[in-house]
């Protein structure tokens, strides 16, 4: 019955709709028409129309990369290896709907949508350090989450200019932006230094991003 319909469906629903429609008003309700959700029902599930889509995309996407990550049969012990399963795990959901994805980085992109985008990266990066194992809750909580932003962001847009097909050319990427974040540790004092700055801006840009979810 359409009362048991469920905001996820109807955004599910609306996924094939946005390579041509983009995420509107009419690809979101052509969504709900697919899974016979009326107009009041859209409204009540999604009050805030693209927005509350969207929202309900990422989360279901972070959802299901860390369902992924959880099912693999051999998952890694190292760390920076676990981010990297989490990042590829997320991508090869995203490849069914891959043109979904590029309006839905079209959309976050515009400066309108700039705090949305923001919240959305927040939550995606926090949960692939939560489900790594990651524990801190100094200063590198929120400087590990603008690393890996940063990383993540980067590798997103190569995997949408990736046309082998596969991972490929998206995996080697990645790697090479891993290679660079793992030499951080590296550096000089001098540089640890200003690395302890970028922690503390770094935390003023997710602090608001960060709502109800908190270091534990």
């Amino acid at each position: 019955m359409s009362s048991q319909i469920t905001a996820e469906e109807i955004v599910t629903a609306t996924l094939s709709h946005v390579p041509f429609d983009g995420w509107s008003a009419s690809s979101i309700s052509m969504g709900a028409s697919d899974c016979g959700a009326s107009e009041d029902e859209l409204a009540r599930l999604l009050p805030r129309g693209v927005t509350d889509a969207i929202e309900t995309y990422a989360k279901m996407a972070d959802e299901d990369m860390v369902s992924a990550f959880d099912a693999l049969s051999d998952k890694p012990e190292k760390m920076h290896l676990k981010i990297r399963a989490l990042i590829l795990c997320r991508l090869e959901m995203a490849m069914p709907h891959k043109e979904a994805v590029s309006k839905t980085v079209a959309y976050l992109a515009q400066p309108s949508h700039a705090a949305l985008a923001s919240k959305l990266l927040y939550k995606t990066v926090d949960s692939m350090w939560r489900t790594a194992g990651d524990i801190s809750t100094d200063a590198s909580f929120y400087s590990k989450r603008a690393t890996l932003a940063a990383v993540y962001s980067a590798t997103l847009l190569a995997f949408l200019a990736d046309d082998s097909g596969d991972l490929s050319k998206t995996e080697a990427f990645l790697d090479r932006r891993l290679k660079e974040v793992a030499a951080i540790p590296k550096i000089t004092a001098p540089a640890k230094a200003v690395m302890a700055k970028t922690g503390a801006i770094a935390s003023q840009i997710f602090e608001a991003a960060m709502s109800k979810s908190r270091p534990r």
